[in-house]
């Protein structure tokens, strides 16, 4: 494991074994795992750690995983063939696309209780087709216990940015990096 993966991983550790506040607001509950988006095949090799802080934290688990979302959504659409003549066509289609990741998760959120971690991995897939922000704001009141979100990218001063390409957004989520000191 790498050193930045591992302190990322004792940072969360320390994090998620503190007392869980009830009556949090869904933004509240929500937890960014930020790393250096060139650390990506590194983190999804190290998955398990953060589940067996989890669980070593008396919290149940589950995972997501939101990296072939597009693809398999892209292969359910009518006119798939048409987008690729015609790429531009598509941008009037992302809306559904956004819907479907929502949906994904929220039906995910739904099966855990107020004492579980749901993980989600491959917010990078979706890149160019959505906006993580967008999708954390509209699942983010269906969380019962904790979202764990495995973020690839930059955070400072309470702005977060997807593979450091896209301008920040401010979020009320809790920053976990491998550099915290909780």
């Amino acid at each position: 494991m790498s050193n930045k993966i591992a302190r990322l991983v004792q940072s969360y550790q320390r994090y998620i074994g503190l007392h869980w506040e009830k009556g949090l607001a869904g933004s509240q509950k929500v937890i960014f795992a930020v790393y250096d988006k060139t650390d990506e095949l590194r983190m999804r090799t190290q998955i398990e750690e953060f589940e067996s802080a989890t669980k070593a934290a008396k919290h149940g688990w589950m995972m997501i995983d939101i990296t072939d979302a597009f693809p398999r959504w892209m292969a359910s659409q009518e006119y798939r063939d048409s987008y690729f003549e015609y790429p531009e066509d598509l941008q009037d289609s992302l809306s559904e696309f956004t819907e479907s990741v929502v949906s994904q998760i929220k039906e995910q959120l739904e099966q855990a209780d107020d004492n579980t971690v749901v993980s989600i991995q491959g917010v990078s897939s979706i890149y160019g087709f959505s906006h993580c922000s967008e999708i954390i704001a509209k699942v983010a009141n269906s969380v019962k216990g904790r979202l764990l979100v495995l973020f690839p990218g930059e955070y400072e001063n309470n702005n977060y940015r997807l593979l450091d390409a896209r301008p920040g957004w401010n979020y009320l989520a809790v920053p976990i990096t491998a550099s915290n000191s909780l």
